[in-house]
Formats: structure tokens, C-alpha cells, sequence
């Protein structure tokens, strides 16, 4: 593999149904070139060929890679992608997944088949397999994105606002709001429980309103618990993400939760996200559950 300079290369992976397509589609509209369905053992000799042949193209590439590949072939793909960045080339792997259920419910209100389905293996049992096999690139991923709480148009902009134009080099910081009611974000590498703070729902008055309004805003700012609780996960993150960047890590997704996701922990990821871009870090906000 011949050494490249200011290369990108975007591997999207994950399981069937959970947007995969979508990403590729939306990367392919900010004019990366785009291969889906690519068998993995041909990656290193489609980007010398782009190389070689199609410069324009082999600088700004995203790439396919679901199941359908041999097992072995994905689990070797992560050293592979480690080959490519020691040769100089910015890879990275994204893993788009989603819930059983949903993903189940996806493929019955499209009809469309799982390619790992058949006469002789269902759906459950498609979905069980497939698991397995995307294992190994799940554990691998720079980021990964649950898409079962995710509309199509907030994948769309995910995709184009974290992934496509993430300044080269810079941590992308993704704090996410979410009520433990439906579920823990299953993408979060940190994950805060604030459900221990009052709670304005039990307030008949602020219940209607969120964590952005202000008769929740003072509520919260007059608990001296909340302010607390905001300035000890603040110290944490300040702390760590300098050595999460310092060992080159390109996306950090923090969750915060609490019971229904609409006032405590949304809250939180206003504050902590105006405090983060104040200090100059690329932050997104998602509030799953408003």
C-alpha cells in the first residue's frame, strides 16, 4: 500500500436494517465516493486501484461492509484498518446498529428479506447470526450509532454534521439526553445517572415544559444537589477528554439520563454542552426522548 497524505477513508458497517444505506447515501450527497456491498478482502487493492487510477476519488471514500462477507474476513478487517492508518491513511470504521425488535419491525414493514435469511433460517435466527458475526467490528468501531430511537432525518444529520465534517484530527463530543423508561443508549461510552435530583414531573406546573425551558431551568438552579452533580460530571470530562484525545480518539458519545428524559438530564447536556463549546470542542447535542 503506497503511503498517502490526506486521505480519508469511512468504512460503514453494521447490521442489516439499521441504516447503513442511509449513511452511505447521505456521504455519497457531500461527494464522497461510495461503495456499499464491498467483500472485504478486496479493501486494501480497491484503494491502491483509487489510488492509481482515480486519485480525486481514493481521497474522500466510504465503504460497505456488511455480513455477507466470510467470517473470517471480518475478523481480520480490524487489523487490517490498523495496517492502513500506520501507512498514513485517516480510516475509520462506523458500526450502525438497532434493537431485535426494531430491526425486526423494520424488515416486516418494508418486506423485505435479511440476506442472511432463507427457506431454512428465519428472521430471529438471521438476526442472531448476524450479530456474530459483525462482532468483532461492533468491539472495533471509532463509533458507534444506535439507530432504534432515530428517525431517518437524524441519521441523515448525524452522519453530516459528526461524521463527514469532523475537522481532521479533532474529538467529535456527542452528549445525549435519554430517559432510563425507555431504555439506555446502547452507543454511550459514558453514561451518568441523574435520577437521584428533584424531579420537576412531580411539580403539576412544570410538567409540560423541559429541560431547555426556563421554569424548569430555575427549578433545577435553585437544588444545590443539581449544581453539584453538574460541576462533578464537568470535572470528569474536563479531565479525561484531553487523554482521549491524546490517543487520537476521533468520536466520545456521553449519555445522561434520567427517568423519562424530558427535564433532569436534558438539563445537564445544555449546560455541559455550552460549557464545551465555549471551550472550543466540537459538540453535538441529541435529545433522544423530547
Amino acid at each position: 500500500m503506497t503511503e498517502a497524505k490526506q486521505r480519508r477513508v469511512i468504512i460503514v458497517s453494521g447490521l442489516s436494517g439499521a441504516g447503513k444505506t442511509v449513511a452511505l447515501n447521505t456521504l455519497e450527497d457531500l461527494d464522497y465516493y461510495c461503495i456499499d456491498n464491498l467483500p472485504a478482502s478486496l479493501l486494501v487493492s480497491i484503494l491502491d486501484r483509487l489510488e492509481q487510477g482515480y486519485p480525486l476519488f481514493a481521497n474522500r471514500l466510504a465503504l460497505g461492509i456488511d455480513a455477507r462477507n466470510p467470517e473470517q474476513e471480518l475478523t481480520t478487517l480490524p487489523g487490517t484498518i490498523q495496517s492502513l492508518r500506520e501507512h498514513g491513511i485517516s480510516t475509520e470504521l462506523i458500526f450502525i446498529e438497532a434493537t431485535d425488535d426494531v430491526l425486526t419491525r423494520r424488515f416486516s414493514e418494508t418486506r423485505r428479506k435479511h440476506p442472511l435469511s432463507s427457506n431454512q433460517v428465519n428472521l430471529t435466527e438471521a438476526l442472531r447470526k448476524e450479530r456474530g458475526l459483525m462482532g468483532p467490528l461492533s468491539e472495533a468501531a471509532d463509533l458507534r450509532i444506535d439507530t432504534s430511537h432515530t428517525q431517518l432525518h437524524e441519521l441523515r444529520d448525524l452522519v453530516r454534521e459528526r461524521i463527514a465534517r469532523r475537522a481532521p484530527n479533532a474529538l467529535s463530543l456527542q452528549l445525549t439526553s435519554f430517559g432510563y423508561k425507555l431504555g439506555l443508549p446502547r452507543d454511550a461510552d459514558f453514561a451518568f445517572d441523574v435520577r437521584c435530583l428533584p424531579n420537576p414531573h412531580w411539580n403539576q406546573e412544570l410538567r409540560p415544559y423541559t429541560g431547555r425551558d426556563d421554569p424548569v431551568i430555575q427549578f433545577l438552579e435553585a437544588q444545590p444537589q443539581v449544581e453539584t452533580m453538574l460541576q462533578q460530571i464537568r470535572g470528569f470530562l474536563e479531565t479525561w477528554i484531553p487523554q482521549f484525545e491524546a490517543d487520537n480518539r476521533s468520536y466520545l458519545t456521553v449519555a445522561i439520563g434520567c427517568t423519562g428524559g424530558q427535564h433532569r438530564s436534558v438539563y445537564m447536556v445544555e449546560k455541559l454542552s455550552r460549557f464545551f463549546m465555549e471551550q472550543g470542542k466540537t459538540t453535538l447535542v441529541r435529545h433522544r426522548d423530547i
